[in-house]
């Protein structure tokens, strides 16, 4: 059995023909330069012109990525108008001002009131239900639920004051509202010692050892920021290596690319379905989020359920494919997964794609049947996938015109974006409970989290290289040209008003990378049969919810091909839930879709076995 050995950046053979013609300085330029036109013969964004980089550029690029390396990659310039844009409405606004000094006097007199109260208080309005930092009794005790209730009202206050005021831009409105969130949550008074009865009683009860065990948690996570392990070592524990503990499903590597691996899992059961399955994860993670442990792994679910299944685990790049663009991850990669896929199983196979992956995948079947070739995909599903990017969610905090020109200039310099970078951003997305509450149980409390499958996972971050991740930000996120018909593969461009596969779509409620509310917008874009399912939980945990999970729900319905739109809260009021998970509606639906069964085939001459190389790659 041949394996091939992990290879270092600098040992990497150079990617194939076809990839090596898209690293001219084309597409990722646009960010840098704000050039955003399209071609005027194709109609695609960065089609037929050549940009070459001139001194100037580089001049430029250089000083973006010193201020962009200060800052992690957030713009100060962006901040900075999205800060005077609200000051100066704010100040032409002089009946919001009024509202906000009555509120502010009113407040100021119920924290008088309840100061000078020396009793225990009842939990007020003010109390937020289900909010993790004032849990517990204690903050209902003189004098903690003054603070308590007094920081909720500051909070209610900064929110009506960054809101609902005339004339400010939107993206401007919630940014503002997004510095002031994490200001305040900053300063929320469960993050110290004096003003958290919680913390006060833990040190009590344990004579302050809870002190000492948190500044030796503090101590560590700090060596490990030293030596380049943000996350700490605690994050990414021995017990939940990728082969051993996770990602365990027995099957092999079938193919291999520069960009790519191709798994195959061994079938469980003696007949399959006769289409294959072929899912195509997001390369800005590790694939094995859908193979964890047995009892919560999907593609484990989908073998024994009587499929033929394969995965692409996408390689971890470095600086080495800096200029690889978004087109090789379609063609080098999905659409050569595929070609394996059919030559080896069938001539139709069914597709599913998460988050980024659901995004590329959608590009290809649009592309397939321009192409003459939709008849290749059985059907087609998209997990926690965006295809129209007007509402990204608070995402969208870091995509504007200021905020990409910083960040192109910070992977110029590096040739990739990093995953800790990636990961700081969604930490301040939920920084109350990634980072406050976390500092508070850890360092506060001298309690560990407890890793999982899930976390270990997490902490198992990817890199993105420069090219690609500065044409998906500049041409999906900022231009949403694939919404609009201006994104182009091959040169020509693509609709998804083209594709007639049927589809089945899930969106999960909490949802703050691709806000389901963004994913239902495909209603708008497509006229074949579309199935949405909404279900409980986030990004991940909404995908990874195994029959048997607790508390777990969906909500599902089906437009048949060109019935008329039906809006979001249309399908809210029309769906009751239905509790448990959603796996087994989806393995039904797959079976309407499929023609019949053969019998499961012994994988006899693959690579490696799964989970093959380049899922190890750090």
């Amino acid at each position: 059995m041949a394996t091939l050995p992990l290879t270092t950046d600098e040992k990497l053979q150079p990617l194939p023909e076809h990839t090596a013609r898209l690293t001219t300085p084309t597409a990722a330029s646009h960010v840098f330069r704000g050039d955003t036109r399209g071609d005027a013969q194709t109609g695609c964004h960065g089609e037929g012109r050549s940009h070459p980089v001139l001194s100037r550029d580089l001049l430029d690029r250089a000083a973006h990525a010193g201020v962009a390396a200060l800052t992690g990659g957030l713009s100060p310039t962006s901040v900075a108008l999205a800060i005077m844009d609200w000051t100066l409405h704010m100040a032409v606004a002089p009946g919001k001002l009024l509202e906000l000094s009555t509120a502010a006097a009113l407040a100021g007199a119920e924290v008088s009131y309840d100061a000078m109260r020396a009793t225990v208080a009842e939990p007020r309005r003010e109390h937020a239900p289900g909010d993790p930092r004032f849990a517990g009794d204690d903050w209902a005790a003189w004098p903690f639920h003054v603070y308590r209730d007094g920081f909720l009202r500051l909070q209610h206050w900064w929110e009506s004051a960054t809101t609902a005021i005339p004339g400010v831009e939107r993206h401007h409105e919630e940014l503002v509202r997004f510095l002031a969130r994490q200001w305040l949550d900053a300063c929320s008074p469960s993050n110290f010692v004096a003003t958290n009865p919680v913390v006060q009683r833990a040190a009590w009860s344990s004579g302050g050892t809870s002190f000492v065990t948190g500044a030796l948690h503090w101590l560590a996570d700090l060596r490990d920021l030293v030596h380049g392990r943000p996350g700490g070592e605690h994050a990414y524990p021995s017990e939940w290596q990728p082969g051993k503990h996770v990602a365990i499903t027995p099957g092999k590597v079938i193919w291999r690319s520069e960009l790519c691996e191709l798994l195959q899992y061994a079938p469980t059961t003696l007949t399959v379905a006769t289409e294959p399955i072929l899912i195509v994860p997001s390369w800005i993670m590790k694939y094995y989020i859908l193979d964890l442990q047995p009892h919560d792994s999907l593609i484990r679910y989908l073998v024994d359920a009587g499929y033929t299944v394969y995965t692409i685990s996408w390689r971890n790049p470095g600086e080495a494919f800096r200029d690889v663009g978004l087109e090789a991850y379609l063609q080098e990669g999905l659409l050569a997964a595929l070609a394996q896929v059919r030559e080896r199983d069938a001539q139709q196979v069914h597709m599913v794609g998460y988050c980024l992956g659901g995004t590329l995948l959608a590009i290809a079947a649009a592309a397939l049947v321009r192409d003459g070739r939709g008849d290749e995909l059985k059907t087609v599903t998209l997990l926690a996938a965006q295809t129209d990017f007007t509402e990204p969610g608070e995402l969208g905090l870091f995509i504007d015109a200021s905020e990409l020109a910083a960040l192109d200039a910070l992977m110029w310099r590096q040739g990739y974006l990093d995953g800790a970078q990636m990961s700081a951003a969604f930490q301040l997305l939920k920084s109350r409970d990634l980072i406050w509450s976390r500092m508070m149980s850890e360092y506060l409390l001298g309690r560990r989290s407890q890793p999982n499958d899930l976390m270990a996972w997490n902490a198992d971050t990817t890199r993105l290289p420069y090219r690609m991740h500065s044409e998906y930000l500049t041409s999906l996120f900022l231009d949403n040209d694939l919404a609009e018909g201006r994104y182009c593969v091959g040169g020509r461009p693509v609709a998804l008003s083209d594709i007639e596969a049927p589809m089945f779509v899930v969106g999960t409620e909490r949802d703050h990378v691709s806000p389901w509310r963004s994913v239902y917008k495909l209603h708008l874009l497509t006229h074949n049969e579309l199935t949405f399912l909404l279900t409980a939980g986030g990004h991940n945990a909404g995908i990874v919810s195994q029959p048997g999970h607790p508390d777990r729900y969906y909500r599902c319905a089906t437009r048949a091909a060109g019935e008329p739109y039906r809006g979001r809260q249309e399908f809210l009021a029309a769906n009751e839930p239905v509790d448990g998970s959603w796996w087994p509606r989806w393995n039904a639906w797959l079976r309407e879709h499929s023609d019949g069964e053969a019998p499961g085939r012994t994988i006899v001459d693959g690579l490696d076995d799964a989970p093959g190389t380049y899922v190890f790659e750090r």
